[in-house]
């Protein structure tokens, strides 16, 4: 099964479980719990956390499939109180939910997918003191991408952002639930805690990078492919990798927050690639993959660990 095929397959799976779940959500705080799920994803996170699963102990991805959801929840979670913080109108091709019902509604709802992943984690078919584990690194990994969270927030206000700065709040924000993902898989399998690190450590890296391709794609990719607002960040004032290593070549984007017609975007993008902005991005982006990719070589040669791989390399070659 090659990579493109594995991934509609698990989100027909994740979709399935979705639907049985949520798909008949009554009164307006499971609607609005519901809405984000409902609109379909690429199901990414579950994706790797059966992946990571099947990696360590072939065919527990059945055992651990409820874990699986619980990071998609997880994940909705978070877009639904980002999509408030950064003022969204469109997720996943759809309106958002707090401009569907209003914002304490979508707080709540947020909070409902917070809590039910963790029951979720602890439908898995694993030892207790596997379930343990899991829920204790999720729990660590939302407080985690709070704190990634407040760190992007706060820099809107400063001019002096560092590339550092910005990696520890991608690897926050963005890597550690990839990291969760896959050391839950690993955890809930029965993995060593050798595997399970590298796999945790192999989700975060791949993570980082998956982020920094957001930078890219919110920039460039058209409100119809992406399913969010174009140039969101560019208009927002975000300081973004993209946005950091174009100051450090002389060019100031702070004066786009505002809105911007795409003749304007594109101009911009015209200067970023002429300073070589753009291809700097890349080849971070680039570095981080391969970093996160020789965290699993321990791993046994397996299906499933040549799918991490081209996970890995799709995060990079994605376009939305």
């Amino acid at each position: 099964m090659d990579l493109k095929e594995y991934l509609e397959t698990n989100a027909l799976q994740v979709d399935r479980l979705i639907n049985r779940y949520f798909g008949s959500a009554s009164g307006e705080l499971g609607k609005a719990s519901a809405h984000l799920l409902l609109a379909g994803g690429k199901r990414l996170r579950p994706a790797l956390l059966l992946l990571s699963a099947d990696a360590v102990r072939k065919g527990s991805s059945i055992d651990v499939m409820p874990a699986a959801l619980a990071l998609e929840l997880t994940h909705s979670f978070t877009l639904i109180h980002d999509d408030i913080m950064d003022a969204d109108a469109v997720r996943r091709g759809v309106p958002t939910v707090h401009t569907l019902w209003d914002e304490p509604t979508a707080i709540l709802a947020g909070d409902v997918l917070f809590a039910s992943a963790f029951e979720f984690i602890a439908l898995a078919d694993a030892p207790d003191s596997a379930k343990v584990r899991a829920v204790s690194m999720l729990a660590r990994t939302c407080v985690e991408i709070c704190e990634g969270q407040h760190m992007d927030i706060s820099f809107e206000s400063r001019d002096d952002v560092l590339e550092g700065e910005y990696l520890k709040m991608v690897e926050k924000k963005t890597g550690v639930l990839y990291a969760a993902a896959a050391g839950i898989g690993a955890i809930l399998a029965g993995g060593n805690p050798a595997y399970a690190d590298a796999l945790y450590n192999f989700g975060r890296g791949i993570g980082m990078a998956f982020q920094i391709q957001d930078d890219i794609i919110d920039l460039v990719a058209p409100a119809e492919v992406s399913g969010k607002d174009r140039a969101s960040d560019l208009r927002e004032g975000k300081k973004t990798i993209i946005s950091i290593k174009a100051l450090e070549k002389g060019f100031d984007l702070s004066e786009y927050r505002r809105e911007l017609a795409n003749a304007e975007i594109d101009a911009v993008i015209g200067k970023l690639e002429e300073l070589g902005v753009m291809g700097e991005v890349r080849d971070l982006a680039r570095e981080v993959i391969s970093t996160g990719k020789k965290r699993i070589g321990i791993l046994p040669e397996s299906e499933e660990k040549q799918l991490l791989l081209d996970i890995a390399d799709h995060f990079l070659a994605r376009s939305f």
